[in-house]
């Protein structure tokens, strides 16, 4: 039953973490970035997807389905069929609504920013921040709704134990 717990509070931290990164850039970072020039929107976005790709990021995104499908598998081992149906609910709900859009677009929408030479004009820069921006938060968003639909899950699963 430790296991279960140490397993299920981890889910529920990196599962909290995650969200709360991906709703802060929907609600405030992206919003932010929208009201600066658009030639410093540009540098400040490839500056932060730089930035992005460190250790803690990595461990936070990846690790945490690997920690909801470790929690599913040692409740249903501690005989919580509930919560081992949940857990698995949990990543699958954040594969497919978190991970597989920010592996299949926002990471390439960012690396094509990666390669923009940025406008020295304003008006030059604009259609290309408002283009990137519009459609980033949009996938963003998903991403957010589904990382905290799968937190509310984990929530589920972690009272199911009782």
């Amino acid at each position: 039953m430790e296991l279960t717990l140490f397993l299920s509070a981890l889910s529920l931290l990196l599962t909290g973490a995650i969200a709360g990164f991906f709703y802060a850039f929907s609600v405030c970072v992206m919003k932010g970035l929208d009201r600066i020039e658009a030639t410093s929107a540009i540098s400040s976005m490839k500056s932060i997807n730089a930035t992005v790709l460190n250790p803690v990021f990595f461990i936070t995104f990846f690790i945490t389905p690997i920690a909801q499908l470790a929690s599913a598998y040692i409740a249903s081992q501690d005989n919580h069929p509930i919560s081992a149906t949940l857990f698995i609910i949990a990543a699958v709900t954040y594969i497919s609504g978190a991970l597989v859009p920010t592996l299949s677009i926002n990471v390439p929408m960012n690396e094509k920013l990666a390669q923009v030479e940025v406008p020295s004009q304003d008006m030059q820069s604009q259609p290309i921040w408002n283009e990137y921006s519009k459609r980033w938060t949009r996938w963003n968003t998903v991403r957010t709704i589904f990382s905290l639909l799968s937190l509310l899950i984990v929530g589920a699963a972690i009272l199911s134990l009782n």
